[in-house]
């Protein structure tokens, strides 16, 4: 510090300049004293804070070793109660991953939260015992199956021995019925095949069939047509054949019209329907039914096929069945 030196004049009253002097002397003993507090208060702040970081290092380290004895003990406690069922091993793995976020988790809490990782830490101890608190539910769990596993192996076994003595009594059974089951077998096919034979020889037969284009005048009167934009409506007729075998009565005819595309001429208003061959089991297509009430001898037969749309011009198949076999068939063209 620089010292001023005041030199008073002569004609200077002594009182004044010591007055002067003292002030002077005054104001800088004032700035030391408030350097030295300013001093003063910087360094019992910094104390104070060196302190307060102390005491927080050594309380993370507290924390931290708390954190790993905790963690540690748990998963020997986990380790421990593995065995060699699926479903525990399974479920200690899982709780092990959760066990592991929860300690890293706190471990970045205690570098910036201290009072948050104290509360999770305390956390932590609740959540280890519902930890062990499921394993050890399933353990008894897991063993009450195993028990009950065991009786009904016990069941089992007394079971088997029932069974194998049942099944020494069904064998002889068995080859009994297999017997009788292929003689059925045998007889029925015989009596399928004898009734097909028999169906196919009653099958009454239609010769001279014929399909006549017709169209509708005003008058109501059907004239013979042969173009097809002309015709609405075909004539079928036909002659059934004397069958001895078959008996007399109403049999079925099933008219089948196949256009020139290859599709069979159906509407089921009109009564169109599906037929089942006796031959093949195929389901067949058909254009419609006559009924006839047959003698067993030749009668001519005819139907109507009115669909009420016009016909297309070509080559068109005409087919007859009879208890599901084809009874006779014929071609006629529409021009």
């Amino acid at each position: 510090m620089t010292t001023t030196n005041v030199n008073p004049s002569p004609n200077a009253n002594p009182n004044q300049a010591k007055q002067r002097l003292i002030a002077i002397a005054a104001v800088i003993v004032a700035a030391l004293l408030i350097v030295n507090g300013v001093l003063l208060y910087s360094w019992l702040s910094q104390k104070k804070v060196a302190a307060q970081t102390t005491a927080e290092l050594e309380e993370s380290e507290r924390l931290r070793e708390e954190l790993d004895v905790q963690y540690n003990g748990a998963l020997t406690d986990l380790e421990e109660m593995r065995g060699k069922n699926e479903e525990l091993n399974n479920l200690i793995d899982q709780k092990e991953a959760e066990l592991k976020d929860a300690r890293d988790k706190i471990d970045r809490m205690i570098k910036t939260d201290l009072p948050r990782a104290k509360s999770e830490i305390k956390t932590l101890k609740g959540q280890l015992e519902q930890y062990m608190a499921e394993i050890n539910d399933l353990k008894a769990q897991n063993a009450q199956l195993a028990d009950a596993n065991t009786q009904l192996q016990e069941e089992k076994t007394l079971l088997k021995s029932d069974l194998e003595q049942s099944q020494m009594t069904n064998e002889e059974l068995s080859a009994s019925k297999a017997a009788l089951v292929s003689e059925k077998e045998e007889l029925t096919n015989r009596n399928q095949d004898l009734s097909k034979t028999v169906n196919f020889a009653s099958v009454v037969k239609v010769d001279d069939l014929e399909v006549t284009g017709l169209a509708t005048r005003d008058s109501g009167k059907a004239v013979k047509k042969s173009a097809a934009k002309n015709v609405d409506q075909l004539e079928i007729c036909f002659n059934t054949t004397p069958n001895e075998v078959a008996t007399p009565g109403n049999e079925n005819f099933y008219i089948r019209i196949i256009s020139p595309t290859g599709e069979t001429l159906a509407i089921e208003g009109l009564g169109s329907g599906i037929m089942t061959s006796s031959k093949t089991n195929e389901k067949i297509r058909y254009t419609q039914m006559a009924e006839h009430s047959y003698s067993n001898d030749v009668s001519r037969v005819c139907s109507s096929w009115v669909p009420g749309q016009p016909f297309q011009a070509g080559t068109y198949e005409v087919e007859v069945y009879n208890k599901g076999f084809l009874a006779g068939s014929s071609t006629f063209k529409l021009r």
